[in-house]
């Protein structure tokens, strides 16, 4: 599953200290991934089309709170390069 808050309230940022975590960039590809555990991201910067296994395709851009759950195996497709906060668990 994946669920994206667009965008995502400043007010969120702040109660979940995002800022503070780490950040990881991306240029331009397109690669698989399989998340062995939930991820939570907010796009700084980038555009991005992420498609599950079984699943239609979703859109996020920077501005976005975005959801993935443990097990989820998709294809990354990074339109625009992406910077974001990330945390795990």
């Amino acid at each position: 599953m994946i669920h994206v808050t667009s965008p995502c309230p400043d007010s969120v940022i702040v109660a979940l200290g995002i800022r503070e975590w780490p950040i990881w960039a991306c240029e331009a590809s397109e690669f698989p991934w399989h998340y062995d555990q939930r991820e939570t991201c907010l796009l700084l910067e980038g555009d991005v089309t992420v498609t599950p296994e079984s699943g239609a395709p979703v859109r996020i851009k920077a501005g976005d709170l975005v959801e993935f759950s443990a097990g989820l195996t998709c294809r990354w497709t990074v339109h625009e390069a992406v910077r974001k906060h990330y945390q795990f668990g």
